[in-house]
């Protein structure tokens, strides 16, 4: 199926925030792989190597997602309530910032999958649940 048939495809069965809780879910699942081990290493050795095996990939690719999510909450043509997009853009930027501090092996990588599972949470209809 060649790609432009498979982006069809995706539109015509979910809406765009079944796209949105799957594109997050997958990243998180991604960070989750090596998130522990590399939150628990207490050597800058030890934590460049897991992120040199796959975890810098994942943690930059959660980095995109946001970006993303920030450019089109900046548009003009955005929807949601003025104090959503608000807290959400601060939420990216706060993401952004964090994910720096990660990537020099100076904070953990937990806070950035709670705040995804969060984020997917709502996204599922769960609201009652986002930022516990």
């Amino acid at each position: 199926m060649s790609i432009t048939a498979y982006k069809r495809t995706i539109t015509q069965t979910e809406n765009p925030r079944q796209i949105e809780r799957r594109v997050f879910s997958n990243v998180t699942a991604e960070m989750e792989v090596r998130s522990q081990e590399f939150d628990v290493a207490e050597k800058a050795s030890d934590k460049l190597k897991i992120l040199s095996e796959g975890l810098r990939d994942s943690l930059s690719y959660n980095q995109r997602i946001w970006q993303t999510i920030r450019s089109d909450l900046v548009s003009p043509g955005n929807a949601l309530a003025p104090d959503l997009r608000a807290g959400l853009i601060s939420l990216s930027l706060w993401v952004e910032n964090h994910t720096n501090e990660v990537l020099k092996g100076q904070k953990k990588v937990k806070p950035l999958l709670d705040i995804n599972r969060s984020i997917i949470r709502g996204l599922e209809g769960n609201p009652m649940h986002v930022m516990e």
